[in-house]
Protein backbone atom coordinates (compact mmCIF):
# COMPACT_ATOMS: atom_id res chain seq x y z
CA UNK A 1 0.00 0.00 0.00
CA UNK A 2 2.91 2.33 0.73
CA UNK A 3 4.05 2.21 -2.91
CA UNK A 4 0.57 3.35 -4.06
CA UNK A 5 0.98 6.69 -2.27
CA UNK A 6 4.07 7.63 -4.25
CA UNK A 7 3.50 10.81 -6.25
CA UNK A 8 3.80 9.10 -9.65
CA UNK A 9 1.19 6.50 -8.66
CA UNK A 10 -1.23 9.11 -7.33
CA UNK A 11 -0.80 11.09 -10.55
CA UNK A 12 -1.43 7.95 -12.61
CA UNK A 13 -4.59 7.27 -10.59
CA UNK A 14 -5.80 10.84 -11.14
CA UNK A 15 -5.04 10.61 -14.86
CA UNK A 16 -7.00 7.36 -15.23
CA UNK A 17 -9.96 8.82 -13.32
CA UNK A 18 -9.91 12.04 -15.35
CA UNK A 19 -9.54 10.20 -18.66
CA UNK A 20 -12.37 7.79 -17.88
CA UNK A 21 -14.67 10.60 -16.70
CA UNK A 22 -13.88 13.06 -19.48
CA UNK A 23 -14.04 10.54 -22.35
CA UNK A 24 -17.29 9.08 -21.04
CA UNK A 25 -18.80 12.57 -20.91
CA UNK A 26 -17.36 13.49 -24.34
CA UNK A 27 -18.98 10.37 -25.80
CA UNK A 28 -22.18 10.87 -23.79
CA UNK A 29 -24.48 10.00 -26.69
CA UNK A 30 -23.05 6.46 -26.49
CA UNK A 31 -22.29 6.40 -22.76
CA UNK A 32 -25.72 6.91 -21.21
CA UNK A 33 -29.04 5.32 -22.00
CA UNK A 34 -30.68 1.91 -22.04
CA UNK A 35 -28.07 0.31 -24.28
CA UNK A 36 -24.76 1.89 -23.40
CA UNK A 37 -21.62 1.61 -25.44
CA UNK A 38 -19.39 3.24 -22.86
CA UNK A 39 -16.11 2.84 -24.70
CA UNK A 40 -14.17 3.89 -21.61
CA UNK A 41 -15.24 0.60 -20.03
CA UNK A 42 -12.38 -1.00 -21.94
CA UNK A 43 -10.16 0.70 -19.36
CA UNK A 44 -11.49 -1.60 -16.60
CA UNK A 45 -9.19 -4.26 -18.03
CA UNK A 46 -6.25 -2.24 -16.70
CA UNK A 47 -7.08 -3.92 -13.37
CA UNK A 48 -6.05 -7.20 -15.04
CA UNK A 49 -2.56 -5.76 -15.43
CA UNK A 50 -2.35 -4.12 -11.99
CA UNK A 51 -4.89 -3.90 -9.17
CA UNK A 52 -3.54 -0.43 -8.34
CA UNK A 53 -5.77 0.85 -11.17
CA UNK A 54 -8.91 0.07 -9.14
CA UNK A 55 -9.17 3.43 -7.29
CA UNK A 56 -8.71 5.44 -10.49
CA UNK A 57 -11.26 3.38 -12.40
CA UNK A 58 -13.87 3.65 -9.65
CA UNK A 59 -13.25 7.37 -9.23
CA UNK A 60 -13.47 7.79 -13.01
CA UNK A 61 -16.84 6.04 -12.99
CA UNK A 62 -18.05 8.36 -10.21
CA UNK A 63 -16.94 11.38 -12.25
CA UNK A 64 -18.59 10.02 -15.41
CA UNK A 65 -21.83 9.32 -13.59
CA UNK A 66 -22.09 12.90 -12.36
CA UNK A 67 -23.34 13.57 -15.90
CA UNK A 68 -25.64 10.55 -16.01
CA UNK A 69 -29.37 11.23 -16.31
CA UNK A 70 -29.70 9.18 -13.10
CA UNK A 71 -27.25 11.47 -11.25
CA UNK A 72 -26.41 10.56 -7.67
CA UNK A 73 -28.11 7.16 -7.87
CA UNK A 74 -25.93 6.18 -10.82
CA UNK A 75 -22.87 7.62 -9.10
CA UNK A 76 -23.49 5.23 -6.20
CA UNK A 77 -24.77 2.08 -7.93
CA UNK A 78 -22.79 2.34 -11.17
CA UNK A 79 -19.58 2.93 -9.26
CA UNK A 80 -20.37 0.03 -6.94
CA UNK A 81 -20.83 -2.21 -9.99
CA UNK A 82 -17.49 -0.99 -11.35
CA UNK A 83 -15.80 -1.66 -8.00
CA UNK A 84 -17.07 -5.25 -7.99
CA UNK A 85 -16.08 -5.79 -11.63
CA UNK A 86 -12.54 -4.38 -11.34
CA UNK A 87 -11.92 -6.22 -8.08
CA UNK A 88 -12.90 -9.52 -9.73
CA UNK A 89 -10.87 -8.65 -12.84
CA UNK A 90 -7.79 -8.05 -10.66
CA UNK A 91 -8.17 -11.52 -9.07
CA UNK A 92 -8.58 -13.39 -12.37
CA UNK A 93 -5.78 -15.04 -14.33
CA UNK A 94 -7.79 -15.57 -17.53
CA UNK A 95 -8.29 -12.42 -19.63
CA UNK A 96 -11.42 -13.68 -21.40
CA UNK A 97 -13.08 -14.56 -18.10
CA UNK A 98 -12.04 -11.16 -16.73
CA UNK A 99 -13.88 -9.42 -19.57
CA UNK A 100 -17.16 -11.02 -18.45
CA UNK A 101 -17.23 -9.52 -14.95
CA UNK A 102 -18.27 -6.01 -16.07
CA UNK A 103 -21.07 -7.57 -18.14
CA UNK A 104 -22.42 -9.49 -15.17
CA UNK A 105 -21.85 -6.88 -12.42
CA UNK A 106 -23.14 -3.91 -14.40
CA UNK A 107 -25.97 -5.94 -15.91
CA UNK A 108 -27.31 -7.01 -12.52
CA UNK A 109 -26.66 -3.86 -10.48
CA UNK A 110 -27.79 -1.34 -13.09
CA UNK A 111 -30.87 -3.45 -13.88
CA UNK A 112 -31.77 -3.39 -10.17
CA UNK A 113 -31.23 0.38 -10.16
CA UNK A 114 -33.44 0.88 -13.23
CA UNK A 115 -36.09 -1.47 -11.87
CA UNK A 116 -36.46 0.34 -8.54
CA UNK A 117 -35.94 3.92 -9.72
CA UNK A 118 -37.57 3.98 -13.16
CA UNK A 119 -39.76 0.87 -12.81
CA UNK A 120 -38.22 -0.63 -15.95
CA UNK A 121 -38.42 -4.42 -16.45
CA UNK A 122 -35.46 -6.09 -14.75
CA UNK A 123 -34.72 -8.69 -17.43
CA UNK A 124 -34.95 -6.20 -20.29
CA UNK A 125 -32.67 -3.75 -18.45
CA UNK A 126 -30.22 -6.52 -17.60
CA UNK A 127 -30.12 -7.61 -21.24
CA UNK A 128 -29.59 -4.08 -22.57
CA UNK A 129 -26.84 -3.16 -20.08
CA UNK A 130 -25.14 -6.55 -20.38
CA UNK A 131 -25.20 -6.38 -24.19
CA UNK A 132 -23.45 -3.00 -24.23
CA UNK A 133 -20.85 -4.14 -21.70
CA UNK A 134 -20.21 -7.39 -23.57
CA UNK A 135 -19.72 -5.63 -26.90
CA UNK A 136 -17.38 -3.01 -25.46
CA UNK A 137 -15.35 -4.97 -22.89
CA UNK A 138 -15.32 -8.46 -24.40
CA UNK A 139 -15.67 -7.91 -28.15
CA UNK A 140 -13.51 -4.77 -28.31
CA UNK A 141 -11.47 -4.82 -25.10
CA UNK A 142 -10.40 -8.47 -25.20
CA UNK A 143 -8.46 -8.26 -28.49
CA UNK A 144 -6.97 -4.90 -27.51
CA UNK A 145 -5.70 -6.22 -24.17
CA UNK A 146 -4.62 -9.52 -25.71
CA UNK A 147 -2.33 -7.46 -27.96
CA UNK A 148 -1.17 -5.28 -25.05
CA UNK A 149 -0.29 -8.37 -22.98
CA UNK A 150 1.93 -9.67 -25.79
CA UNK A 151 4.07 -6.53 -25.52
CA UNK A 152 6.12 -7.10 -22.34
CA UNK A 153 7.62 -3.59 -22.42
CA UNK A 154 4.17 -2.03 -22.56
CA UNK A 155 2.92 -4.24 -19.72
CA UNK A 156 5.93 -3.22 -17.63
CA UNK A 157 5.24 0.42 -18.41
CA UNK A 158 1.58 0.02 -17.41
CA UNK A 159 2.39 -1.57 -14.04
CA UNK A 160 2.42 0.75 -11.04
CA UNK A 161 5.67 -0.42 -9.38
Amino acid sequence: MKIFFQTKNLVRTAMVAALYGALTWALSSLSYGPIQFRLTEIMVLLAFIDSAYIPGLVLGCIIANIFSPMGFVDMAFGSFATLIAVFLISKTKNLFLATLYPTIANGIIIAIELYFILKLPFLLSFGEVALGEFIVVTCLGYPIFKAILKNKKLVTLLKFN
